[in-house]
């Protein structure tokens, strides 16, 4: 297994917070501890810098709390990147903010025509695009997403409101190999899912319920939650190197180290 050097864009939470509820995880009166959350970030981010990584910031908005999860802000595919709509009016104002960043850094830009929230619910494994719906990326967006890529995609649809978005369910290991939660998906995911990835690593529901599938992969080191120990050890068997951080603050909004963690892919020799 070889690791792949990776360029990601990630956004600090200088303004996290649980103001509203729009997922399970979030209940707006326990209260959040953002300097954890920012402490807990930073090492997130050191970790990528160890393994070699390169990584961009984008700059957080104040009254944008959830713009610290940045893999919601854009998919980036051979140098294009697709743009987001996110769902709820809350998150609203992160779709422009991203733009302009993609703008600025010489992306070439598409415009989304439906609701779609990024990586959150695009996925690229291999030469396919997981497309994930159930809860918010709108099935008509699977599409306007093949059109602009050209990469082929497939369909999984969402079943469980705790693992609202693709990444909380699914994780790619490699060009060949994925880990996902079974019981996330829908009968017909599920079998769709069998066939494409034979020798996908099943993840349990304990190590699901701590994000333990938003994970990032470079394809030898993947980058959990330290609570999904039971995943874990099931990575180390195949032969993957498990580096454990702690997100339990960002978890209090539904994000791991996936959501903080947005992919930049400059072209096709990228993958």
């Amino acid at each position: 297994m070889d690791a792949i050097r990776q360029r990601y864009l990630m956004c600090r939470p200088t303004y996290f917070a649980v103001d509203y509820a729009i997922n399970p995880w979030m209940d707006p009166t326990t209260p959040v501890d953002t300097d954890l959350a920012v402490r807990q970030w930073e090492r997130l981010r050191r970790t990528y810098l160890d393994l070699g990584h390169e990584v961009e910031l984008i700059e957080p908005v104040p009254g944008l709390p959830d713009m610290v999860f940045a893999a919601n802000g854009g998919t980036v595919i051979d140098g294009t990147a697709m743009a987001v709509q996110f769902r709820d009016p809350q998150r609203a104002d992160e779709a422009p903010a991203y733009r302009a960043w993609f703008e600025a850094a010489g992306f070439t830009v598409a415009d989304p025509k439906h609701v779609n929230e990024g990586e959150g619910d695009l996925l690229l494994a291999g030469d396919h695009l997981l497309a994930g719906t159930g809860f918010r990326t709108a099935h008509a967006a699977h599409a306007r997403v093949q059109e602009v890529f050209g990469y082929p995609v497939v369909t999984l649809h969402l079943v469980d409101p705790r693992f609202y978005h693709l990444d909380t369910a699914l994780t790619v290991l490699d060009e060949r190999t994925v880990a996902y939660l079974p019981e996330a998906f829908s009968p017909g995911s599920r079998a769709v899912l069998r066939r494409l990835f034979p020798d996908a690593v099943h993840a349990t529901m304990a190590d699901a319920e701590v994000l333990g599938l938003n994970a990032v992969s470079d394809g030898r080191h993947v980058v959990l939650p330290v609570q999904a120990v039971d995943l874990a050890a099931k990575l180390r068997d195949r032969g993957y190197r498990t580096i454990g951080v702690d997100l339990s603050e960002l978890r209090r909004a539904g994000g791991g180290p996936k959501c903080c963690t947005l992919r930049l892919r400059q072209g096709r020799a990228d993958t």
